[in-house]
């Protein structure tokens, strides 16, 4: 009984976090794309995959256009379906992973990276901004007063800059 408790400590410990973010044909349907994504699911945790996290995939605009071979055609991108997952899964079926999504012509490219559990989506922090108040004035402006503007002196003291 023992020896099954460590074998099954021994098992988690090789379960790692992975991130696979992947590009889908842009030729796909809009209503085909749903279906591509319970594929792509249903792959990983068909290789013991158990997810944290995943996002739908959008269409999106590619920043360059991508080219692959799909049967002896070469065909370019320029807009995909991008969407993720975060899962883990035991170390050595990442590469059964990696080997079939290669195959399956409907992902463009794809990328699979080790991570960690928690959230690291940044987001932006709101920064109080100080409001530094001109002499005279008051926080909100109102009482400004109008400062003339004298050309000659402007002038004699931009002279004075381009000569130093």
């Amino acid at each position: 009984m023992e020896i099954k408790e460590e074998k099954t400590l021994n098992n988690s410990s090789d379960a790692r976090v992975y991130e696979v973010s992947y590009l889908l044909n842009g030729a796909i349907s809009e209503n085909d794309v749903p279906a591509e994504y319970g594929n792509l699911k249903e792959l990983i945790s068909s290789l013991g995959g158990e997810f944290i996290s995943d996002e739908m995939p959008k269409n999106i605009e590619l920043a360059y256009t991508i080219s692959k071979v799909i049967k002896n055609i070469r065909h370019k991108f320029d807009n995909a379906y991008f969407g993720w997952f975060k899962f883990t899964m035991d170390a050595d079926k990442v590469l059964e992973l990696k080997k079939k999504l290669d195959l399956d012509a409907k992902i463009v490219r794809h990328l699979i990276i080790k991570t960690v559990r928690e959230n690291t989506i940044y987001s932006k922090k709101f920064v109080k901004s100080t409001f530094v108040a001109k002499r005279g004035s008051d926080a909100t402006g109102e009482n400004e007063t109008p400062v003339e503007i004298n050309k000659e002196e402007i002038d004699k003291e931009i002279d004075a800059m381009v000569e130093a």
